[in-house]
């Protein structure tokens, strides 16, 4: 095994070496990080930083991005608060929902917000960047319409009205978080769907190479939609998890949680530039990001301080996932030489 091999090797384990890394760094710098009830609520963030980041694994890997989705939990979590403190009037008449509907509700509308998003991309040729950021303004301030910025409190709902036992989402079962149960349903039929069928087959030939694919046969314009539509549906379950786990439903809840969700996705090695994505990386990237930002709040370390860490995480990442791609072409030319 030559330096090139080795150097490969460390680089497709990173995500492993990395989570190892921060679990013993953070558990010497901080007595209360190693207990139970840290680990309890370091499960229940990073279930919705692996949640968002599945949804953005998908778009990532069709060549895409989407910056809308930190916004679509906020407003999935406002329409569901709505919905249980004051129901739905029409006509005059007041509607109250059970919660399998409300949730059944609540994920249509990050559905549509996604739908739109791959519609605008694909018919229109914007760029993803350009139409999922004016989404991610439109759907935050459709958040903030349905209670004028405000919050709905006690979201238990009541026996009369049948819309009771929405707090069941943050909670746990057997002690062991119902989030985390979600995020282990959601990726294994996102990683199955990924590897395994020929819809995950065709998003990755789009992200490698979009005219090719095009020319396969493939329906690269409705895959895209697709996929935009998944990472809503994601983002509106992420939504759901943490009103229900706040029991509180407030506008700005999800705020630049597109970014754990990016940077889960490139630390699990899925590529920006597409083509490239695996779900239990992305898994992995999602307990790297949630043991740095419970881990450095154990510490004490100032919120400014974080953004700029998180920051710096996904710029290394992805010079490191350019670094990886140089090597791997280095070495493929190289043996193609050698076997001349």
């Amino acid at each position: 095994m030559n330096k090139n091999d080795v150097i490969m090797t460390i680089l497709k384990g990173r995500t492993l070496i990395v989570l190892t890394l921060l679990v013993i760094f953070f558990s010497l710098a901080s007595e209360s990080f190693f207990t139970s009830q840290s680990l309890l609520l370091i499960a229940k963030h990073v279930a919705l930083y692996g949640i968002l980041g599945i949804g953005m694994t998908y778009v990532l890997v069709t060549g895409g991005i989407d910056l809308s989705v930190g916004s679509v939990v906020g407003l999935s979590g406002m329409v569901a608060g709505l919905l249980i403190n004051h129901g739905f009037t029409i006509f005059g008449y007041t509607i109250y929902f059970s919660v399998p509907v409300i949730v059944l509700i609540a994920v249509a509308i990050g559905v549509i917000v996604g739908a739109i998003n791959g519609f605008i991309i694909t018919k229109f040729a914007v760029a993803p960047f350009i139409a999922t950021l004016g989404m991610m303004y439109i759907a935050r301030g459709a958040a903030n319409l349905t209670s004028n910025g405000a919050t709905f409190p006690n979201l238990v709902g009541k026996e009369a009205l049948g819309n009771t036992g929405f707090e069941i989402f943050g909670r746990d079962l057997g002690g062991f978080p119902v989030a985390v149960m979600i995020l282990i349903v959601i990726a294994i039929i996102a990683a199955v769907i990924l590897r395994k069928t020929p819809f995950g087959w065709h998003i990755l030939a789009i992200g490698g190479n979009e005219r090719a694919a095009k020319l396969s046969g493939v329906h690269v314009d409705n895959d895209k939609i697709y996929v935009y539509m998944f990472s809503g549906a994601c983002a509106a379950i992420v939504g759901i998890i943490a009103t229900s786990q706040l029991v509180a439903s407030h506008p700005m809840t999800g705020n630049t949680w597109e970014m754990n969700a990016i940077a889960a996705a490139v630390l699990g090695g899925t590529s920006l530039m597409g083509g490239v994505g695996t779900i239990v990386g992305t898994v992995i990237g999602a307990f790297i990001i949630g043991v740095i930002s419970d881990g450095m709040v154990m510490c004490g370390v100032s919120e400014f301080w974080q953004m700029i860490i998180k920051g710096l995480v996904i710029v290394l990442a992805v010079i490191i996932d350019q670094y990886q791609r140089a090597l791997q072409a280095r070495m493929a030319l190289q043996a193609r030489n050698e076997n001349k």
